[in-house]
């Protein structure tokens, strides 16, 4: 099924105007820099768009900012998971302060992921 051409402008949009955080991880991510797998950054899935994907092991990377923190984000968020791991992604999250300040503990946690997703594979 193609992906709607709305939501593909968007996906581009999003490449073009990235946090710092996802700037920081994408860096680290892209080119099969990361143990070696391929990475995907906004990537449209199930309708929505994945801030990082990884399909060898369908893993996606959401990033948040403070905008996530309200009620009303956080149910949106929720169900968008919800949808996501239907289709049988994992997704894991972080704040953006924290790939920013604890950047090991991001990428260890993400490594244990890809791992999880690999042996499942």
């Amino acid at each position: 099924m193609p992906v709607p051409e709305e939501l593909v402008v968007f996906a581009r949009e999003l490449r073009k105007n990235q946090t710092d955080a996802e700037a920081l991880l994408w860096n680290l991510l892209r080119s099969r820099r990361f143990c070696g797998f391929k990475f995907r950054r906004q990537y449209p899935l199930e309708g929505y768009v994945l801030d990082f994907y990884c399909h060898e092991t369908k893993l996606a990377i959401e990033l948040d900012g403070g905008g996530h923190n309200f009620a009303e984000q956080r149910l949106y968020d929720k169900e968008r998971t919800n949808i996501i791991e239907a289709s049988g992604v994992r997704v894991i999250r972080f704040w953006n302060n924290e790939v920013l300040s604890q950047l090991d503990v991001a990428l260890e946690q993400i490594y244990v992921h890809l791992m999880k997703g690999k042996s499942n594979g």
